[in-house]
């Protein structure tokens, strides 16, 4: 069945990552899936959240926005209503824990690192946009903490990725644009390390119930997905930051 952009059922959009963005930051991306682009950047704090005190743990958390003209009608921003809403909350702490799965804290010390991603175009999926293009940015800013003897080695232990699945006309499709997320029968975004491990699935019916054999197959497009994001993640990195 024809998708409409012409795409193969395990197809993946055209992937892209454009470390240092910018050049405020020790760590920033620009990533591409599609017509979906995000901006990561990573900001670290040498101290850590008060009740982590004293525990010689860092922590890395992440913020979450989309910029008013990221899709057809404009998005207000938040800050300005004076309340996040239920949906970034939940994506905030969607990209944290995932990054928090390949991060030894030990490591990074009693530091607070921050992931901000900032959707300036969406065409769906920006959440798992944000993952993939949030553990780069992450990856260099750490990459620049060991190079100037902030940390004495590397605290990211396996790379992470995510991406976005779901049946639509009866038939499982890898990456998702917005036509076809909003008419999905059953939406799935997946996380997981580059060794293969999840770390996070969230499945929804929109409609009737899926069994375990679409469930199955879900799951199976998106193990084949990650494991291309995360061949063009390592490629991206093949180089270390210039410092």
């Amino acid at each position: 069945m024809s998708r409409p952009d012409g795409r193969m059922p395990d197809e993946l959009r055209p992937v892209t990552f454009e470390r240092d963005f910018t050049d405020q930051t020790p760590g920033s991306v620009l990533v591409s899936f599609g017509r979906t682009r995000v901006l990561c950047t990573v900001s670290v704090d040498d101290a850590v959240p008060r009740w982590m005190r004293g525990r010689g743990f860092g922590w890395v958390t992440a913020e979450y926005s989309m910029l008013p003209g990221a899709s057809g009608e404009r998005v207000g921003r938040e800050a300005k209503r004076g309340k996040q809403k239920g949906r970034t909350l939940e994506i905030e702490r969607l990209i944290g824990r995932s990054l928090r799965a390949v991060c030894d804290m030990a490591v990074l010390g009693e530091r607070e690192v921050t992931v901000d991603c900032d959707v300036l175009q969406a065409d769906g999926g920006t959440r798992t946009a944000s993952i993939c293009g949030g553990y780069i940015a992450l990856h260099d800013a750490c990459s620049r903490l060991v190079a100037g003897g902030a940390i004495g080695r590397h605290p990211l232990l396996d790379e992470c990725a995510a991406i976005s699945v779901g049946i639509v006309d009866d038939e499982a499709r890898l990456d998702l644009p917005y036509e076809e997320d909003s008419q999905a029968a059953v939406d799935m975004n997946v996380v997981m390390t580059g060794a293969g491990r999840f770390v996070e699935v969230q499945g929804t019916a929109e409609g009737d119930p899926f069994d375990d054999a679409q469930l199955h197959a879900l799951l199976s497009l998106a193990r084949s997905g990650i494991s291309e994001i995360v061949r063009l993640q390592r490629a991206a990195l093949a180089t270390p930051p210039p410092t």
